[in-house]
């Protein structure tokens, strides 16, 4: 099965995230991580799972991330296992206005994973968030790791 990790970063712990789960997809099959700057949609061809990431920024994944979710084609995704992923904030931590709002507005992986689908993609597992001590980072132990355990449990249906 082959992958492409798919992320946006602002203060790179989205990177690492996403660098980690492509080590571990690599178990099941080739596997290139790709910034969303370098992202052109011929890299889509050949690959069976695009896992996509991002921070949360304002409650949503970055502007560049969105656009270019956004630009894919109708259908671009048919037929490709998708997965979506977010760094946040450590809500419990966070003043009561921010976790209101987060509750209200959600985080980046939802709005990612309903982009992925509305273009085709099937999604495997629920979208998850990986968990950063403030809004520069750093992540938190065992993020990493949970991030890989996560990109394990995608089945490998190919």
């Amino acid at each position: 099965m082959k992958t492409l990790v798919l992320y946006d970063s602002v203060f790179g712990n989205t990177e690492k995230v996403a660098l980690a789960l492509a080590e571990a997809f690599a178990e099941q099959g080739p596997c290139e991580a790709a910034k969303v700057a370098d992202f052109t949609p011929s890299r889509l061809a050949g690959i069976d799972r695009l896992a996509v990431g991002s921070p949360t920024r304002a409650f949503r994944p970055t502007p560049a991330l969105a656009a270019q979710l956004d630009a894919l084609p109708q259908g671009a995704l048919a037929g490709l296992d998708v997965l979506a992923f977010d760094t946040r904030v450590q809500i419990e931590k966070a003043p009561g206005i921010l976790r209101f709002f987060a509750g209200l507005f959600g985080y980046a992986a939802a709005p990612i994973a309903k982009r992925l689908q509305k273009k085709g993609g099937r999604l495997v597992l629920p979208p998850a968030g990986f968990v950063v001590a403030d809004s520069e980072g750093p992540l938190l132990d065992g993020e990493l790791a949970r991030a890989a355990a996560w990109a394990r449990s995608a089945p490998a249906s190919r």
